[in-house]
Order: structure tokens, then sequence, then C-alpha cells
């Protein structure tokens, strides 16, 4: 399957676009400038020592696998799939499709034969590439399994296979470059800025996963205004143990060291300690993750701080961040703790800056990068004041161009204005406070209940280390709170009327409170540390709340 290439017709006359070169263009720029340079250090669990590349050797085996993957009929605008942890080899897959004009479909690992069945034919993709074995998961075997319901998977490619199927052996091994005119082959290949080279998935916080469409303009200009925010620049070192079949972890970990021509350090497997041993061995400067990464650091950071003295900034997404980690971090990190907010659709949005004040970290998810603009409005459209909780809406170049096959789901207006899903406030200086999910408001007696505002003093609660907020069917009411919360070490049970004594204490209204408490070994995640709420939805959907519990 070819996916159709080039953006709507009108997006750059309703956005800021500032970047038109291709990934690719912006590869070949970076090898001109420092091709000796360090590109990336890839650490693997169960390995010795890490494998790395300079912009040189790199670019050399990207050459190679590009030239394999056109002799395996991978074609302009065709879809290649790879289900990795972070190693070296989704880079050089990302680079190899970009000299191809191919689409570049990471896929998480957590996913199993449902969804894997499902993203692949969805996509139709022609090649895909996975480990042996990862985290004890046998993924040849899986894939294996579902070849026959697969008709447009032509190649299934293993790292560390044997055989045909071996990813060593059919594109490392063999000196593809010198089988055809690899130059005329990738100038006959060479994308456009506006063509598809992207197609992830989303994560699946509210269920069902999309098919999400990238350009290089779309993505360059979001990592950009991005590095620009940040003050990020060549010197820098990239940290990332995020999962970069996510967009926080392709975008700032794969996409953005390349456009900053700087090096990137990756982790396959999070352990905190371990993270702990890279960055005192390789110094990065710059990490992004989900508030449970830095929960971890912060925990072992008093007793290592020298060995977490390099890194500068910290930028935390997906979740709120506690006070109490702000806190801990200010005492015990020498990094700047950033929050932003995005999107799959649009990479980060919005960004706290590094300059300000801490507690615009706390109690705000940033304000608009450059190149993108948000609004809040009613349910009729309109724009409201400021503070008050509305529909956020995004507008800007880092806009994805739509949903694979999908046209009916592209809510973007005429003014370009894309409906996020989400619900937020906006104070008088633009900063914004996502405060829900449309489809996460949990409406109690036809009062909307300000489900991030209760987890954020539920996160005060010294027993509670996660929290979520859901609805449970109610047949006089509609819905009741109910409280879903993970427990720091040292706590083993906490009780309804403990949480909700603690909330009164902080003099949140009585009609706030949660009627339902449950402690989880663990609260459902996607790989990037997202709370996966339609799980616990699913999970709240057969309780049953007497009514003489209610106060």
């Amino acid at each position: 399957m070819n996916i159709c290439t080039g953006s709507p017709p009108d997006r750059h006359s309703r956005t800021n676009a500032n970047n038109d070169m291709s990934i690719t263009d912006l590869w070949s720029a970076q090898l001109v400038r420092g091709a000796d340079c360090r590109a990336l250090t890839s650490y693997q669990a169960g390995e010795d020592s890490p494998v790395s590349f300079t912009y040189a050797e790199l670019d050399t085996v990207v050459t190679r696998m590009a030239a394999g993957m056109a002799a395996l009929g991978v074609e302009k605008g065709g879809v290649v799939s790879c289900q990795l942890p972070n190693c070296w080899q989704m880079t050089a897959l990302l680079l190899a499709c970009a000299r191809l004009g191919a689409v570049f479909n990471p896929l998480i690992p957590i996913s199993r034969e449902r969804e894997l069945r499902f993203m692949l034919d969805h996509a139709r993709s022609h090649l895909l590439i996975v480990p042996q074995r990862f985290r004890g998961f046998d993924y040849a075997g899986m894939v294996e399994g579902l070849r026959a319901e697969l008709p447009e998977l032509h190649h299934v490619l293993v790292i560390g296979g044997d055989g045909d199927n071996s990813f060593e052996q059919q594109l490392l091994n063999q000196e593809w470059e010198t089988r055809c005119d690899t130059q005329s082959l990738f100038a006959q290949r060479h994308p456009h800025a506006d063509d598809i080279v992207q197609l992830l998935f989303t994560s699946g916080t509210t269920g069902e996963p999309k098919g999400v469409l990238h350009t290089s303009s779309t993505l360059l200009n979001n990592v950009s205004p991005y590095a620009e925010r940040l003050a990020l620049g060549r010197d820098d070192i990239i940290f990332m143990a995020s999962p970069m079949a996510h967009q926080t972890g392709f975008l700032y970990g794969m996409l953005m060291p390349i456009y900053l021509g700087a090096s990137a350090v990756l982790q396959d497997v999070w352990d905190a300690r371990t993270a702990l041993k890279i960055i005192a061995a390789e110094r990065p400067t710059f990490t992004m993750a989900s508030t449970p990464f830095l929960a971890d650091l912060i925990e072992l950071a008093p007793e290592h701080r020298d060995a977490l003295s390099s890194l500068r900034i910290f930028v935390s997404a997906g979740a709120p961040i506690p006070e109490s980690l702000v806190e801990k971090a200010g005492n015990s990190l020498n990094a700047k703790i950033v929050s932003a907010w995005g999107m799959t659709e649009t990479g980060a949005v919005t960004m706290t800056r590094p300059q300000d004040d801490p507690r615009r970290a706390i109690f705000t998810d940033g304000v608009a990068l450059p190149l993108v603009a948000v609004r809040v409005v009613d349910d009729a459209g309109l724009e409201i004041p400021a503070g008050s909780e509305g529909h956020l809406q995004v507008r800007g170049a880092s806009l994805f161009v739509g949903y694979l096959k999908r046209p009916d789901l592209y809510s973007v207006d005429a003014q370009g204005w894309f409906a996020t899903g989400d619900l937020a406030r906006m104070d008088d200086q633009g900063y914004i406070r996502i405060t829900g999910r449309t489809k996460d408001v949990v409406i109690r007696g036809g009062e909307n209940i300000p489900v991030v505002e209760v987890e954020n003093l539920l996160y005060k609660h010294p027993a509670i280390s996660a929290v979520a907020l859901v609805g449970c069917p109610d047949e006089r009411l509609g819905e009741r709170v109910c409280a879903y919360v993970t427990l720091h070490d040292g706590y083993t049970d906490l009780s309804l009327e403990d949480a909700v004594a603690f909330l009164v204490e902080h003099h949140l209204s009585r009609n706030y409170l949660p009627e339902y408490l449950e402690v989880l070994p663990a609260l459902p995640r996607t790989p990037s540390g997202k709370i996966q709420k339609f799980k616990l939805h699913e999970r709240a959907a057969s309780i049953r709340i007497d009514p003489v519990r209610r106060r």
C-alpha cells in the first residue's frame, strides 16, 4: 500500500510553518556539519556495553539498509512497521525510510496479537521488524502466528533471528549499496517536506487506536520551537528512556538530536538505577518522560546528586506534576523541571519556560510554543474569559494532516482549529491547565466534577503515589466518583474515609468527594506512562455504590 502523500491544500495558508526541509535533507546537512560527531549511543538490557555510532558510521548503515529495503520491495509511500524497544535500529529505520520516501510506523512493544493485527492490517504494512525476544516475550512467534491474516505483510525481519528472516543477515550483512545505483535510487525517491513520513497509532488512553499521519514539515515544525524554548543546541546530549514508539520518545529522543546535530543516549527498559548509571557515564543534559520516571529518579537523587548533575532540563508530560515532586527536585536535582502538554496529533503544544517560577510547572501545563496557538471555547465554539473551563483547541504548523482511512475523525475546522478533546482553563498570561478529557468528565447529579483538581489534592496525601478518578454508573445521579490509587512503599492500605478526611481538611467541596476508593498494585498505563482511564472506566462499570454512603 502507498499512503497518499501531500497535505491538505490549504494547510500552509492557516499555519506559520517555517520548516520546509525533509528529514532526509536535514540528515544530509548534519552529515556535512559533523560527520565524525557521535550520533547516538544505545544501551540494551542484558548487554555488557552500549553500541555507539558517529553520524558518518550511522549513515553508512542507513544507506545499506535503505538499499536492502528497496530490494525487498518497499516503495515510495509504502509502510515499514517496527515493534522495537528503544535501540539504534529504530533511528536507522527512520532514516532509511526517509531515504526511500517510505512511511515509518513504530508500534509500541506492549501490543499483542489483537492490537498488532489491527494496526498492521490497517496500515497494510509491507515490512515489519521485531526483536526475537524482549523482556521474555517471543515477538517472532507472535508475528508468525499472524502472517496468514496479513496478506499485505510480505516480509518480517527479526533482530537476532536466524536464516532468511534475520534482520542482520538480510539488511546489514549484505552489501546492498554495491548492487544498485543508490544515488539514482534515492534521488528518485526523494521526499517532499509535505509527504507523509510517520504513521503513529494513538497510545490508547481512551480505547480504539487511530493512525495519526505526520509529514517532515509537521514534525520538524514541532521540534524546532521546542528546542528553541529550552535553549537546546548541538552540544547537548539527549537521554531518552521514554518509548520511541510514542510521540514523546520519537520527537525528542529520535528526531530532535538529528535536528540539533546533537548526540542521543537511548535506554530500552526503564529502571531508575540503570538510568542513574547511564546518566553518570554519558552526562546527558536533557531528558523528557512522564511523572513516574521523574519520581523514580528523585527517589535516588539525594544519595547520587553528583551522578545526576549533568541534567539541565527534565521535561515532564502526560500528567500533572505533584507539588511534592517539584519541591523534592529542587532540593536534590540540578535540573529545571519543565511541564508540558501535547498529543500524538500535535507533539508538544504548551510548555513552561525554564526561567518560569517553579510553581508554573506545578499548577499549569505551560504556554503555547512558537508556531502554534491555543484557545479555550464553550460548547458553541466561542472563546471564553480567562479562568473559565472549556474545550481546548489547537492550531499551528505541527498539526497532523489526518487519520489513516478515517477522514471523518479529522476534527479540524475551516480556520484550522483542531478539537483536542481536552478540557482546560487559560489564565490571563496564556498559561493553560488541562482539567480533564471531554470523555473523562464525571458528571454527578448534573454537576461537572473537577477531576484534575481532586486528583492533584490526592497526590498530596503522604500515602498516595498515583491516582486516577473516573465515574461509575448511578441510576439517580448518573455517575458517582471513584478513586483508584497506588501507594508509596511503606504503606499497605488506605481507606475511603481517610482519603475523604484528607480532602475535607484541604477544603474540597463535599460535592466533589470520591465515594469509592480502591487500592491497586499499579494503574494501567501506556508505555509513555499515561494512565489508561478507559480501562479504569471498564473496571468501574460494575460498581454500585449504596446511596446511604453519600454524605
